[in-house]
């Protein structure tokens, strides 16, 4: 077995394949170096490094070391000559325990029904097989599953995840999906461990998750089926349409065959392009709504209506076949890449509900939070969340309160205590408690809620598209009108409204305006902010007040280590202790510990069984993890360690056999671009709020450290009351930023929400959009990228109108036919393209750059 085994599960490491290790020397095989350029970015993932530590470092953060580290010694280089620029860093979620149980059920589930033959094949007879030799009339199927995939980005994504999957034993075939965000396993019984696999996964930063009930085929992907259909039935409209516009007269033998084809692909184009809008006009209309595809709708009826009265009569001058099937094919591929934008960045995330915690009881074994009666015992395993209200058993064990109130720090709860539901057992053993309530009365159960919410309406389109409607048709009927009463000819007539409504292209709003809400999207991917609903841009206008949670928003998740070089100077054999007493432990110093020390290589962890001694520490033979005076005496040091508040001069001991080896250092760290983006924000004119669980006095210091008014921090507010402050008019022009199970019920109360956070199933499925990384700066970059996008669609509708006006003019005056639309058509949409082309280039221009203080 190597000495420098890779992560698998908390408490537990497997072997790999042979260490190759990295020769920095070598610029060839330190592929994941940062590209050239003025700013230090992460070696692994392309973010921008905040500080001189991270500098020195090279990574954004423990997580990308480690993957990074990881990456080069199993020989899989190559992932960074494939992979995007930037990437999603490998957050906490690399190193924090994960229960993979129900994987274990339905790789079992599977494997037994590959094993059972078909009913439906019994009595069968044998069939001879190529050898002569008689085949049994059925056999045992290949064991298949299908699971959600978080993480996944790009080719290079799917490279090394393809790559792992070959070195696991049983392996037979892969296809992991990017664009749908799944991926799909083979393997032989007996030989394979899903669970395994998926550990290994979790090791490079992707999760795996129970295939969502919301899969299915995308609509990215159905537009583009459609897209394809009706670019095939454009080109065939053009083929048989410019044969007119060259010259070919009415009395040529096959002239009346090529109208009828052009009028056969432009109805295609109408039922398989132009469906899709009419149909989403429709249903919006009866909902009250006028929507963007109210206008592109009608442009599509009226345009084909007059054209087909225009062959019907064999009226050339009427005919705008070509003019339809272009029109849609550009509205389809407008609206795709719009889609497609979104639904990028809501596949990185599992479309998994928010996870119940299950308990295991003595007579039912492990059970639903549901199946909880008042009075009955149950235990609650390291790591898991207590469901329901709960009074502890005979022994005192440590919980931690982060997700439903905030505070950072664990509490010891003595013999007989009530445990609130929403505390997370970071204990060594699993805890025995006594059910106080049913989880119908849980506080846990409302916040685990995901109430639907309805899209928010622009108000800005809904005025285009009313000011559209009216004028278009306003003037259509006038000119009709004009032209009926000064010529009295009918076919005249029909020409002109029919031209007026052909030219009045919409492609402002309905080609541009998409385009550049999706290079919005792509821009702020490249800044680490991934936008989950298309309607964010329709809200944030609205944001007047910005509303932050305390702990795991503006500080980070779990406490830094102040003093790294006290690591690096372990011993193997300290080393090896360290790594045993911290592994399987959930407590935040624990988790803490363990992100440095794999991130730096960590050794095999030494064999045996960890005690913990609930308020003092943990121990293994003769090493110990704990307070002084309990297994370590140190004169002058006051030492508070796995179980500790953080006070100056706090440190965490490892000690053998009674002499403390080395001291570790942590601090609750504010993130560290937190005081310039805060102060960024407010410059920009944005209220700043924070609304935390937390005590009083620290949500007050952080607020003083932030620069923020004392009046303007919250603290010990429970979840009911952080909603309760969002009501009215707060909550209509608010943008909610939070992390945890605490946050969740004014997350529904907020008009946009958005989380540092995506790895716990919960606040990512609420959210609107997610931001990753150390710092909070996305948050500033999203509002500049909207304001941006804003500009740019301010020009596009100035244009639109000149347009219009132009060429409604000259469809009014009667200079307009089938061939000047089908010029000012392209050339319309191709100016409306270069405008947003140009106007949002410079949101690509630049990397997001740290605020100043």
């Amino acid at each position: 077995m190597n000495a420098d085994p890779s992560l698998s599960e908390v408490g537990r490491v497997v072997p790999r394949a042979p260490v190759r290790r990295l020769n920095t020397d070598n610029p060839e095989s330190a592929s994941g170096t940062p590209r050239s350029g003025s700013k230090p970015i992460c070696k692994h993932c392309g973010a921008p490094l905040l500080d001189a530590r991270m500098v020195e470092a090279g990574f954004c953060c423990a997580g990308c070391s480690y993957v990074y580290r990881i990456v080069h010694e199993q020989g899989l280089a190559g992932y960074y000559r494939i992979k995007d620029e930037i990437t999603t860093p490998a957050d906490a979620a690399v190193f924090q325990p994960r229960d993979y149980a129900w994987l274990e059920t339905a790789q079992r589930a599977e494997e037994c029904r590959a094993e059972s033959p078909n009913p439906a094949d019994r009595g069968a007879k044998a069939v001879p097989n190529r050898r002569g030799s008689a085949t049994p009339p059925y056999r045992s199927a290949v064991p298949e599953l299908t699971l959600d995939l978080q993480g996944v980005s790009c080719a290079g994504c799917v490279w090394l995840i393809e790559r792992l999957f070959q070195q696991q034993a049983g392996a037979r075939q892969i296809v992991a999906n990017a664009q749908l965000g799944t991926v799909r396993l083979r393997w032989v019984r007996g030989e394979f461990s899903a669970a395994g696999f998926a550990r290994a996964l979790q090791g490079f930063g992707y999760l795996v998750g129970p295939l969502g009930e919301k899969r299915g085929e995308p609509e990215s992907r159905a537009l583009a089926k459609r897209i394809g259909l009706c670019a095939a039935f454009a080109m065939n409209v053009g083929l048989f349409t410019f044969p007119v516009y060259f010259g070919m007269t009415r009395d040529f033998e096959y002239a009346r065959l090529f109208g009828l084809l052009s009028l056969a692909f432009g109805t295609l184009s109408l039922l398989v392009g132009g469906e899709y809008f009419i149909g989403r006009a429709v249903r919006a209309l009866r909902l009250g709504a006028m929507h963007i595809d109210l206008p592109i709708g009608l442009g599509i009826a009226g345009a084909y209506a007059g054209s087909l009265y225009g062959w019907l009569a064999g009226e050339e001058r009427l005919v705008y076949f070509d003019f339809v099937s272009g029109f849609i094919l550009l509205m389809l591929i407008g609206r795709w890449a719009q889609v497609a934008a979104v639904e990028r960045n809501q596949r990185r995330l599992l479309a998994m509900q928010p996870e119940r915690p299950r308990v295991m009881t003595d007579d039912a074994g492990e059970v639903a939070p549901e199946a909880l009666r008042v009075g009955q015992d149950f235990a609650l395993a390291p790591g898991r969340m207590n469901p329901v209200e709960a009074q502890l058993g005979a022994a005192a064990a440590n919980f931690s309160l982060a997700s439903i109130n905030g505070e950072a720090e664990p509490r010891v709860f003595g013999s007989g205590a009530r445990v609130p539901a929403g505390a997370v057992n970071v204990g060594h053993a699993a805890e025995r408690l006594t059910a106080r309530q049913t989880w119908s009365e849980a506080v846990l159960a409302q916040l685990l809620q995901a109430p639907e919410r309805a899209g928010a309406r622009d108000g800005l389109i809904e005025r285009i598209v009313r000011g559209y409607i009216i004028g278009i048709l306003g003037v259509a009927s006038l000119a009709g009108l004009g032209w009926w009463i000064g010529t009295g000819e009918a076919l005249r007539t029909g020409a002109v409204v029919t031209a007026v409504l052909v030219v009045s292209c919409p492609c402002a709003v309905a080609l541009a305006f998409p385009l550049a809400d999706e290079m919005a999207t792509v821009a702020l991917r490249r800044r680490g902010v991934f936008v989950r609903e298309g309607d964010l841009w329709t809200k944030l206008g609205r944001v007047r007040q910005i509303v932050f949670d305390k702990t795991g928003t503006l500080t980070l998740e779990t406490p830094v280590l102040q003093n790294p070089e006290a690591l690096r100077g372990l011993e193997p054999d300290a080393r090896a202790a360290l790594h045993a007493l911290v592994r399987a432990n959930p407590h935040p110093v624990s988790q803490a510990l363990l992100e440095n020390l794999l991130a730096e290589g960590a050794s095999e962890p030494l064999a045996g069984e960890v005690r913990e001694e609930v308020g003092y520490g943990v121990e293994l033979g003769r090493w110990s993890l704990g307070r002084t005076g309990w297994r370590v005496k140190s004169a002058g040091i006051t030492c508070n360690v796995l179980y500790y508040k953080r006070v100056a001069g706090g440190a965490t001991v490892l000690a053998c056999e009674g002499r403390a080896v080395a001291e570790f250092h942590f601090a609750d760290t504010v993130r560290m671009d937190a005081r310039a983006e805060v102060a960024a924000l407010r410059r920009r004119g944005f209220a700043v709020q924070i609304l935390s669980g937390d005590r009083r006095e620290k949500v007050a210091a952080l607020a003083d450290e932030l620069g923020l008014p004392a009046e303007c921090a919250l603290g010990e507010l429970t979840p009911q009351e952080k909603a309760a402050w969002f009501a009215g008019e707060r909550g209509e022009q608010s943008l909610m930023l939070g992390d945890g199970a605490n946050d969740s019920l004014a997350f529904d109360r907020a008009l946009c929400r958005g989380t540092p956070v995506i790895h716990r199933g919960l606040l990512e499925q609420k959210a609107d959009f997610y931001y990753l990384g150390r710092g909070i700066g996305g948050i500033r970059a999203l509002f500049e990228v909207d304001a941006v996008r804003r500009r740019t669609q301010r020009v596009i509708l100035v244009f639109s109108i000149v347009y219009n006006l132009l060429a409604v003019g000259l469809a009014v005056a009667g200079r307009m036919n089938p061939l000047v639309a089908a010029i000012l058509m392209p050339v319309n949409s191709l100016a409306t393209l270069a405008i947003v082309t140009g106007g949002m280039r410079r949101v690509f221009a630049q990397r997001a750059e740290p605020a100043a203080s």
